[in-house]
């Protein structure tokens, strides 16, 4: 292991979190300053609590990956990359070029993995604690059930092993798709032309909050965290929901408004019949 490899294992997550907060920071501002959607039926008192039990979620889906996987993603990168296994180094790509390819592959297994937990009985069960949030905000991005992350996490890992993904491009996607999630929830209004033209590129809030709507047609769509690409080139793309983006209703309306800011209400979700 080479002392870059090293480095890249300690400094991981110290990149990450600071990262991390920056992003959270500036989007819970922007959030205040231009939101989208007003929810007056969200009381002061389940805004609070929304905020508390995604929070608590997200610290408890944290603690469990790095207790399973110390390094996350880019630990197992940084073991694959020592040992020379993988496509990329196999074919002898360079490290840019490498970096690039699995960035974008790494993005598509994202994409893939976010299509199967809808299709997937078994799983829905696990990813309808991200959707049953009555509001769609940037903390909506924190609500992943524990074992939802560590699927992912093991997901991730195979496709990192099977590319022989580069340690460095590695770290630098799991903080660039972590910050592109926290975007997309966000209950931001943008400049209709900057959306047109953002979303060319990556995933909008207005484009993302229509996968989160009670309509299930348009929860069946627009499935991208990052690249918008994806939902464009497999026809799961929505441009508009039916309803309007300032009236969308989101959630899923089976569980109202007021469980899902339950903490046990939500971790327990999974175990729960339809």
């Amino acid at each position: 292991m080479t002392d870059e490899q090293l480095f890249l294992g300690f400094a991981e997550p110290v990149w990450r979190l600071v990262a991390f907060t920056t992003a959270f920071a500036a989007l819970a501002v922007l959030e205040l300053l231009h939101p989208r959607l007003e929810r007056p039926e969200l009381t002061r008192m389940l805004k609070g609590r929304r905020w508390a039990t995604n929070f608590a979620i997200f610290v408890a889906s944290s603690v469990l990956l790095r207790i399973a996987f110390p390094a996350a993603a880019v630990g197992v990168a940084i073991w694959t990359e020592a040992r020379g296994i993988g496509i990329l180094p196999g074919f002898g790509v360079t490290q840019l070029l490498g970096g690039i390819i699995a960035f974008v592959a790494l993005d598509f297994a994202v994409w893939l993995e976010h299509v199967v937990f809808h299709k997937v009985p078994l799983l829905w069960r696990v990813h309808r604690v991200h959707h049953s949030d009555p509001g769609v905000d940037v903390t909506t991005a924190l609500r992943f059930h524990p074992l939802e992350i560590l699927l992912s996490m093991v997901w991730k890992g195979l496709v990192i092993i099977l590319l022989g993904a580069p340690a460095l491009a590695v770290l630098i996607f799991e903080i660039v798709l972590n910050a592109c999630a926290m975007f997309n929830h966000a209950n931001l209004r943008l400049p209709g032309k900057a959306d047109r033209f953002l979303r060319r590129v990556i995933v909008t809030p207005d484009m993302h909050r229509i996968h989160h709507s009670v309509e299930r047609g348009e929860t069946d769509s627009n499935y991208g965290f990052n690249l918008s690409i994806w939902d464009r080139l497999f026809a799961t793309y929505v441009a508009h929901p039916a309803s309007g983006d300032d009236a969308i209703e989101t959630g899923l309306k089976v569980y109202g408004r007021v469980d899902p800011t339950k903490l046990v209400w939500s971790m327990l979700l999974p175990f729960r019949r339809e």
